[in-house]
């Protein structure tokens, strides 16, 4: 990728820097902070992003941070006096304060609305009456998007959190995706799906779709479903993306810590559902989006709303808390990528790990980010798409 701002260039396939037309040589750890400058656009980049970047978590010193910012300034041609370039946000982070073209097309403006994605919206009819709403968007490779709380068919193609993600998997590929039952479009159900049911809604969706051999795409908690299915159809799975899941629920894990964190959780889902001013609301996207703009934050209270009511979304939380797979997940004989963040407050990193290491010959893609969910200006969703588009590559 190539970003212009100001008199520079900044080419990251060749790892270079030239300033009006001359290379500059900058040591790598100035190279990834500016580049991740030019990714954020304009947006500040914390304290704690940079180090996650550019030190990968590590512990640094101030005057170590202080001196490559000098060193990256110097290298645009700025300085911390004029601050043209790379402006310093006061106990807060820095930002680009110069607009950014990406191969020398301007980046699209923000306020024109982007075209419609187009989707069909059908529903099926589960075994036990249950209605399922499902969708497909784009031509190609089947690939099917694992439902997964906080989904809302009609709303997550327009939403500033989901839409990018729908774009990037549906490129070139027929993706499939529905809402689990009891959230969106599909029917209210009672009581809230345990795994097995979970896994026959998918395979209703499936056949549904005519999907006879498909990659799955699975995050947060639709992964102990995708594995479970993987276990019980391996004939019918090309390949595994399991994204910051689990194998087994935080309720079973706070039992064995002692902890009372996943209780406490569903009682601020009751109590604050959808309310922009709640406790939970402001612990949700703390954990959730903690790099989450306004208008992520807006919009995710609006698809609070839309995808359940308040008692729905606690019941399913439960029974998502009650999950466990581990005694399935070592029959998963399918090529799988497992991505997590090494930051992820919600699932963490150590459950990526622990499903990496129990699949057969699976891969390990670990981010540089503390989100849970990914959003599109964080430098970790330009690493974790290259992987997922590199490995669906390479299973043809």
């Amino acid at each position: 990728m190539i970003y212009r701002f100001a008199d520079c260039v900044l080419d990251t396939d060749r790892h270079a820097l030239t300033r009006a037309g001359e290379p500059v040589k900058v040591e790598p750890q100035v190279f990834h902070l500016l580049r991740l400058l030019v990714e954020s656009d304009g947006a500040l980049v914390t304290k704690d992003a940079l180090i996650d970047a550019v030190w990968q978590g590590r512990i640094v010193s101030e005057a170590a941070i202080s001196s490559r910012i000098n060193a990256a300034r110097q290298a645009v041609g700025d300085d911390g006096s004029r601050q043209a370039v790379i402006r310093t946000i006061t106990r807060r982070g820095l930002q680009l304060a110069v607009p950014v073209k990406i191969n020398g097309t301007e980046r699209p403006d923000p306020t024109r609305p982007d075209p419609p994605l187009r989707q069909r919206i059908r529903m099926a009819r589960t075994a036990d009456g249950a209605g399922l709403a499902w969708a497909e968007i784009g031509e190609g490779p089947p690939l099917l998007r694992a439902g997964h709380w906080l989904s809302h068919l009609e709303r997550d193609i327009e939403s500033p959190i989901w839409r990018p993600l729908l774009e990037r998997l549906s490129a070139g590929r027929r993706l499939v995706r529905y809402d689990p039952r009891g959230t969106g479009l599909s029917e209210r159900c009672d009581p809230a799906p345990d795994l097995d049911t979970m896994v026959a809604d998918m395979e209703i969706v499936a056949d549904a779709a005519g999907l006879d051999r498909f990659a799955i795409y699975a995050v947060s908690q639709s992964v102990p479903a995708a594995i479970a299915f993987a276990v019980r159809h391996p004939e019918r799975v090309s390949a595994l993306i399991l994204h910051a899941g689990f194998l087994r629920g935080a309720a079973l894990r706070d039992r064995e810590s002692g902890d009372t964190m996943a209780e406490t959780f569903l009682q601020l889902i009751r109590q604050g559902w959808g309310q922009p001013d709640s406790a939970f609301m402001s612990a949700f996207t703390t954990l959730m989006l903690p790099n989450g703009r306004p208008e992520h934050l807006r919009n995710l209270i609006e698809l609070q709303l839309a995808s359940a009511s308040p008692d729905n979304a606690a019941a399913l939380r439960r029974a998502i808390n009650h999950l466990d797979v581990r005694e399935r997940v070592a029959q998963v004989s399918v090529p799988t990528l497992v991505a997590h963040g090494r930051g992820d407050a919600v699932q963490p990193f150590s459950e990526g790990q622990e499903i990496a290491a129990m699949i057969p010959g699976a891969e390990f893609l670990p981010l540089d980010t503390n989100s849970h969910v990914i959003l599109d200006h964080e430098p970790a969703w330009e690493r974790l798409f290259e992987g997922v588009e590199e490995f669906l590559a390479r299973q043809g």
